[in-house]
């Protein structure tokens, strides 16, 4: 029986941003030319927001059915492969188990609409440190109430996260001067 996935919030750490460097060379060399750029997502891109320790990495490919033939690679050092998992057109890769390590959110270069849905969050948080203070007391709170429910957790931050995803895509708009989704 798999013990549930307790749920630590833990202070920035700086180190983050070089473990996502470490993990970006090693995915790199996995998906080879196929892949376009790489971006680091999640919490742990904003400084100073508290966190899961967890890196979340957001590999954009050329070919995303390629990927599928690159599992055995990821599944080599130490991945688990679990497919779209709820997000179409997404390759879902996590590392560490229950003490989760990384997590890779594979997208296809045409699927602008999910890549620029993550970058607008991330960006958003690091202009608005009023909104990561906010977001950050929210997750202490919830992982306080939580510590086994990963999904009560996620419920609990559903709102949170899909307001402000709306603030930080009509923000990304008027920063770019233009609906960049239609690119």
């Amino acid at each position: 029986i798999a013990m549930p996935q307790r749920i630590h919030v833990v202070p920035y750490d700086p180190d983050w941003e070089r473990l996502f460097k470490e993990e970006s060379a090693l995915i790199g060399q996995i998906l080879g030319p196929n892949l376009d750029c790489i971006h680091h997502i999640g919490s742990t891109a904003v400084f100073g927001l508290c966190a899961k320790p967890i890196i979340d990495i957001l590999p954009v490919v050329f070919d995303l059915s390629a990927v599928d033939g690159q599992t055995g690679a990821f599944l080599a050092v130490g991945y688990e492969a679990m497919g779209e998992f709820g997000i179409p057109g997404r390759r879902y890769f996590r590392k560490g188990g229950d003490r989760r390590t990384h997590q890779l959110h594979i997208f296809e270069k045409t699927n602008v609409q999910e890549i620029e849905r993550h970058l607008a969050f991330c960006d958003y948080l690091r202009a608005h440190p009023e909104k990561a203070d906010e977001y950050g007391a929210l997750k202490r709170r919830l992982a306080a109430q939580y510590p086994d429910s990963i999904d009560r957790y996620c419920d609990g931050k559903d709102q949170f996260v899909r307001q402000t995803e709306q603030a930080a895509l009509l923000w990304r708009r008027g920063q770019t001067g233009a609906a960049f989704l239609n690119k």
